[in-house]
């Protein structure tokens, strides 16, 4: 008879919490476990390999749609080419470096509105941020 894990051994040894895997579990991206005749989920030892998958592909910025449809790939390695899943990753990647592009965007145009409040101790009345976002300024004036 193969080696069975419960949920809490489980999450243990892929440091994540029970939570988690009942989650993934619901998300279908881990497949129903056996139960014990008390009633317990049971996972084999490839469930603990499916959460490590899971894991590093969150690590690296897929969200958990993308990982379902990385395990289908990952179930079908002898159907799919190397071209299908690269082409998976890249269109991933652009998204992750269109997302940094705004991120940098973002972080300048707050720089910037900012750089331009003197930070001190008088009334907000006319606070260069505060006029910055409620006019739609750029590039407020200090004060």
């Amino acid at each position: 008879m193969a080696s069975y894990l419960r949920i809490g051994e489980l999450a243990k040894q892929a440091g994540v919490s029970v939570e988690t895997l009942r989650f993934y579990e619901k998300q279908g991206l881990l497949k129903t476990p056996h139960r014990s005749e008390s009633g317990y989920r049971l996972y084999d030892q490839q469930t603990l390999k499916q959460v490590s998958f899971i894991l590093r592909a969150k690590a690296v910025g897929f969200s958990l749609k993308d990982i379902a449809d990385l395990l289908a790939l990952e179930v079908n390695r002898e159907q799919e080419t190397c071209e299908s899943v690269k082409s998976f990753a890249e269109a991933k990647l652009t998204e992750i470096e269109n997302k940094l592009a705004e991120l940098m965007r973002m972080r300048d145009a707050l720089q910037q509105i900012t750089v331009a409040c003197c930070g001190g101790e008088k009334s907000a009345a006319h606070c260069t941020i505060l006029t910055a976002l409620a006019e739609g300024e750029s590039r407020p004036e200090h004060h």
